[in-house]
């Protein structure tokens, strides 16, 4: 469901073929606020004199979050995580049920209906969606008296689960995780709005199609299609009765349709840009609306007089009238609320500054060029719930492992991927200058790509090419390994973020240990993850489901999971939400495969050939004729101690034997392909090594691009630092494609 595709560091989002990707989203803010645009807002209201009432937000970050509100405050108290990309509307059916949208074209119902971007419709039971399924009533009555969930979490984060079916609404129980929402197909493409009447048999669904489609939610039919709308349709209203509808349209127009003769019976140019947001008063005799302008509009429906009540900063996506107040979400993540008189609107229109709306899309717009634009009635909204500033920009760094990031308040900040968490907040400086501060010459496999399509990051793994990239443990700081030991970064990564999942799942009666010593499950052996000619063994990684520090994941903040298995579709969850039962038709096959039993994917080749020959002009030997082969990230002082040692311990007495081929140490003819091992020459002084051989590297034979001297007695001193790497060495000094060519000679003066 999640549009959350992208190669390299652009924003583009395509849907990732089944089964091939994680996604995993960091979040480094409290989960109480969103951290993108609000695209739907909905009140429920207290059945009781004394209760509290209550509005639900749907955010671009693909959460629904419930507020509890009073006179002078708003607190979070709900979190439903569930669609995997922006939510686009969210609509309340009585009291329980509330149905969301989304870009992931699916509707959510709890009983509330929403959808999105992926054409998908939820309806939502929002008192079974909040009540646990793994506890004892005991257990859920200790907790919820206590507003606690079974995580620790203070708040209720719910997972809204989706119905598919093509045309209809029904209902399926998901991934054996419980509650489920009804989904609702027949969109092709997106859905931005939705509306239902007060007894919820009247459902109106609009989006990029620009068409009306009209359902019958207890069924699932659809009962009418209605064409009028020149652009996207992006709101929609249902009076009590289900027989007029309101829509707003980014061709700017709002139109009135009578749901019973199928037709437009009236149309309003209010608004000189897209119109993104619509509320009428009870009687369904005003109509409110906002949009790209910019500005909040009050229109009567019979008289069309209209009257600007405010203008933001920020365009206005969704609008909620709650008594005479009106809340307004925006694209900054905010949302307002500001005063309305929706029982009796006529109060406003005394204030003066109104004006007929025309039918015609263009008229607003010529009034405004003509310098008569209206003044707002008021400046200052009277209460404003805050969000946290979204990614807007972001630049994956050359060592593969940090990204850097620009939200919207313009603060400047450095990730590291691998454990979910800002190592560095810059504050606002300058993006570019920063990221050219922090560039490295280091070539490192692309083993992953980013978006910001939910306003935080978005980090996709995608197989195989997700498994292309190795570092030493050394490198990494990994306490207790090998320094020239090889760390597969997708590997530890899923290792981290399936740490609280592999927990979990150790505790499960019946399971079984799997060759690593974790838990396998019988449903778990199935032939695709048994063919050994599909994978291959991951030898120098460590048989164990140990977490190394640079790949522990925050459980203060911690990172969702967005992916889908072989069954039930994609689906959104925090890492330290999930409950150990989930398996292959929850996780991709090759996830499960790679933590499990240490297997990867076939890769790309991670070797690096190249040609080792004498400088031009030197006068000494020549160690080989033939292409050599090593890992991509050997580092040049190891080519160093290769040709030392050949040098010393290898060298023929009468040169290159008459055959071509090599003296003792290497083996084959000089077209052979011999290779390089990283662990062929450890630290520690050897007795040869007490001749004090000094060898200078180059590349292109060109000693001031790539130079340094390499004395066992002495400190490396060096133009081309010793650890650069093979690949780096090809990528930003050879830069050719041909094999690459290094060359050696003795230092001068030595």
């Amino acid at each position: 469901m999640h549009r959350v595709g992208s190669a390299g560091n652009n924003n583009n989002s395509t849907r990732p073929r089944k089964e091939k990707r994680l996604t995993y989203v960091l979040n480094d803010a409290d989960d109480t606020e969103h951290c993108a645009g609000v695209n739907c807002l909905t009140v429920l209201k207290s059945s009781v004199s004394d209760g509290c009432d209550y509005l639900f937000t749907g955010s671009r970050d693909g959460t629904l979050k419930r507020w509890t509100l009073t006179e002078d405050a708003a607190s979070c108290s709900a979190t439903f995580e569930s669609h995997v990309d922006w939510v686009n509307d969210a609509v309340l059916i009585g009291d329980n049920t509330l149905v969301s949208c989304s870009s992931d074209t699916t509707l959510k119902s709890n009983v509330v209906a929403s959808g999105g971007l992926g054409g998908e419709v939820f309806v939502w039971d929002i008192e079974a969606a909040l009540t646990p399924i793994s506890k004892s009533s005991d257990a859920m009555e200790d907790e919820c008296s206590n507003g606690v969930n079974g995580s620790g979490n203070p708040l209720p984060i719910t997972s809204l689960r989706t119905i598919s079916s093509s045309n209809s609404i029904s209902a399926h129980t998901n991934q054996s995780q419980g509650y489920v929402p009804l989904a609702a197909k027949g969109h092709k493409e997106s859905v931005y709005a939705l509306t239902m009447n007060d007894s919820g048999n009247l459902l109106v669904s609009g989006g990029t199609e620009k068409v009306l489609r009209v359902w019958d939610p207890r069924t699932g039919s659809k009962t009418m299609k209605l064409r009028g709308h020149t652009d996207n349709i992006r709101a929609l209203l249902l009076d009590s009765t289900g027989r007029y509808c309101l829509s707003g349209s980014s061709d700017s127009m709002i139109r009135l349709w009578d749901l019973g003769q199928q037709r437009c019976v009236h149309s309003y140019a209010v608004h000189t840009d897209s119109v993104w947001a619509l509320a009428s008063t009870p009687t369904f005799s005003h109509v409110y609306s906002g949009g790209r302008d910019l500005s909040l509009y009050l229109t009567d429906l019979a008289t069309r007089e209209s009257l600007l009540l405010c203008t933001g900063e920020h365009p206005i996506l969704q609008l909620a009238l709650h008594d005479d107040d009106i809340w307004a979400a925006t694209t900054d993540s905010a949302v307002h609320r500001w005063p309305a008189e929706g029982h009796n609107p006529q109060k406003v229109f005394q204030k003066g500054g109104s004006f007929l709306a025309g039918n015609l899309s263009f008229s607003r717009a010529r009034v405004s060029l003509e310098g008569s634009t209206p003044v707002p009635v008021y400046k200052e909204p009277t209460f404003t719930i805050f969000g946290t500033p979204g990614i807007v920009q972001h630049e994956i760094l050359n060592n593969r492992r940090h990204v850097l990031t620009k939200d919207t308040a313009g603060s400047v900040k450095l990730w590291e991927i691998t454990r979910g968490v800002v190592i560095e907040d810059y504050g606002k400086v300058s993006f570019e200058e920063k990221k050219e501060q922090l560039f490295e010459m280091v070539s490192i496999p692309a083993w992953f790509t980013v978006d910001t399509r939910l306003g935080s990051l978005s980090v996709h793994l995608d197989t195989p090419q997700c498994f292309s990239a190795e570092m030493y443990s050394a490198d990494l700081q990994i306490a207790g390994k090998p320094e020239d030991d090889k760390v597969n970064l997708a590997r530890e990564t899923l290792k981290g973020l399936l740490a609280h999942w592999l927990s979990k799942r150790r505790q499960k009666p019946g399971s079984q240990a799997s060759v690593n010593g974790d838990v396998l499950t019988g449903k778990d052996i199935t032939p695709r993850s048994l063919t050994h000619s599909r994978i291959e063994v991951d030898g120098s990684a460590e048989n164990d489901s140990m977490v190394y520090p640079p790949f522990e994941f925050s459980t203060v903040s911690p990172p969702s999971i967005i992916t889908e298995g072989s069954q039930g579709g994609p689906w959104r969850k925090k890492i330290t939400d999930l409950d150990g039962s989930e398996d292959e038709k929850d996780f991709p096959w090759w996830c499960l495969d790679c933590v499990l039993n240490n297997r990867l994917p076939p890769r790309e080749n991670t070797k690096c050939s190249f040609y080792l020959h004498p400088c031009e002009g030197s006068t000494v030997q020549i160690l080989t004729q033939g292409k050599l082969s090593a890992p991509r990230i050997l580092r040049i002082h190891k080519v160093v101690n290769y040709v030392v040692e050949k040098m010393i311990l290898d060298k023929p007495s009468d040169g290159v034997n008459p055959d071509g081929a090599f003296g003792p140490g290497l083996t084959g003819g000089p077209l052979q392909h011999s290779s390089i091992g990283d662990g062929s020459f450890r630290s520690g002084l050897k007795p040869w090594q007490k001749l004090r051989p000094s060898i200078e590297i180059l590349c292109n034979n060109q000693a001031s691009e790539l130079h340094f001297t390499y004395d066992w007695f002495c400190p490396l001193v060096s133009v081309l630092l010793p650890d650069m790497s093979l690949a780096t060495v090809r990528a930003y000094i050879w830069k050719k494609p041909e094999d690459l060519v290094l060359n050696y000679r003795m230092a001068p003066g030595k």
